[in-house]
């Protein structure tokens, strides 16, 4: 049962290294991957793939001979279709910025249902995921740190989040379907059509459907209550 979970993590989360500037950070990222059971690299637009890399991969350079480089994030998700977008980053925001409001790793991963296709972001070494990729996301996970220094290597970031999702890896959620990408992506088309028929500003029309997003990404909702909110959705629309 345990090596059934784990071929689970192998096949259905997908790990995307956005535009890596150093070889040596994706070879070491291909080696936390193979330490806690993850084979699926993805690069967007990366660096030449040298010597370096494949020494700092060490016993994992099977996962970067095996890796998949597309040009854009966009380019990747049309092609993949993943049905669950995670993004990483160093610098959270507060209960204001709501699309930077984030899960802590093991919150994350406690979450997770590995039926589900998830791809995580990790963001450039130097600035991270942009605020439009930020968006894209379903959820945002970040790692808490000292104030003194706050901004982890991308490795570094990725060794922990990887080790929660192993940890977490003996979860039974058997039984219960978690709802696909397309489900979620017609709940927010729903509550966006019900938004924009409301008399509000255009900027706290953007904000209501940005934390109707968060909160259908952090409940990691199941395809029955997909099916039962895009009814009472369709009822509301009927109304208005």
């Amino acid at each position: 049962m345990e090596q059934e979970k784990i071929k689970k993590l192998e096949k259905n989360i997908i790990v995307v290294f956005v535009e890596p500037e150093t070889p040596g950070n994706i070879g070491f990222i291909a080696r936390a991957m193979k330490n806690f059971g993850l084979k699926k690299l993805v690069l967007i637009n990366p660096c030449k793939l040298n010597d370096e890399a494949y020494l700092h991969a060490m016993h994992a350079t099977d996962i970067l001979e095996n890796s998949i480089t597309f040009r854009s994030i966009q380019e990747m998700l049309e092609e993949l279709s993943p049905d669950f977008i995670v993004g990483t980053t160093g610098v959270p925001g507060g209960s204001y910025k709501i699309e930077r409001i984030p899960l802590r790793p093991e919150q994350f991963a406690k979450a997770l249902n590995t039926k589900a296709k998830i791809a995580i972001l990790f963001g450039r070494e130097g600035n991270g995921l942009t605020n439009e990729e930020i968006r894209e996301c379903d959820i945002i996970v970040s790692i808490p740190t000292s104030q003194e220094y706050p901004i982890m290597n991308v490795s570094h970031a990725a060794a922990i989040i990887f080790y929660e999702i192993f940890k977490k890896r003996d979860y039974n959620r058997e039984g219960v379907e978690e709802a696909s990408g397309l489900e979620k992506r017609l709940l927010v088309s729903d509550m966006e059509d019900i938004i924009s028929s409301l008399a509000l500003p255009n900027h706290k029309k953007r904000v209501a459907l940005r934390a109707f997003k968060n909160l259908i990404g952090r409940a990691f909702i199941t395809g029955r209550e997909a099916h039962t909110l895009k009814g009472i959705l369709r009822r509301i629309k009927n109304k208005l």
